[in-house]
C-alpha cells in the first residue's frame, strides 16, 4: 500500500488514526465471515432434523444478507485505503469526519451527504 497517497488524500486522518481504522475494519471482516459461515452452516443442521421453519428459514436468508452487504462494505473501505481514496466521500470528494469514520470505519460518505442520500429514499 501506499501509504503517502493515503496521507495525502485523507490528510485529516493521522497515521495512527488509519492504522487503528485499518484494524476496525480487518477485525469487521473476521467477524462478518465468522457470522456468515455460522448463519450459512446452522440452517442445514436444522433441516436436517426438520425443524426449521419458514420464519426461521426467512431470518436466516436476511441475517446472511445483511452480513454479506456489510462485508462488501468492509472490503470496499479497505481497497480504498489500499488504493489512497479513502477518508474522502463518494459524492462531494471532502474529507469524512475523523469522528465519523471512527463510528463507521466504512463510511462511503461524509455526514451531510449521508442525510441527503437518506431522505432521497
Amino acid at each position: 500500500m501506499n501509504h503517502q497517497t493515503v496521507g495525502d488524500r485523507a490528510a485529516h486522518l493521522s497515521p495512527e488514526d488509519l492504522a487503528a481504522l485499518r484494524e476496525n475494519l480487518h477485525e469487521q471482516r473476521l467477524f462478518r465471515q465468522d457470522q456468515l459461515r455460522q448463519i450459512t452452516a446452522a440452517p442445514r443442521a436444522e433441516d436436517l432434523r426438520g425443524r426449521r421453519s419458514a420464519a426461521q428459514a426467512e431470518v436466516h436468508v436476511k441475517l446472511a444478507a445483511s452480513a454479506r452487504m456489510v462485508l462488501a462494505d468492509v472490503e470496499a473501505a479497505l481497497g480504498r485505503m489500499a488504493d489512497g481514496s479513502y477518508g474522502s466521500c463518494h459524492l462531494c470528494r471532502r474529507a469524512i469526519d475523523r469522528e465519523r469514520l471512527t463510528i463507521v470505519p466504512q463510511a462511503r460518505y461524509c455526514t451531510r451527504c449521508q442525510r441527503v442520500r437518506e431522505a432521497g429514499r
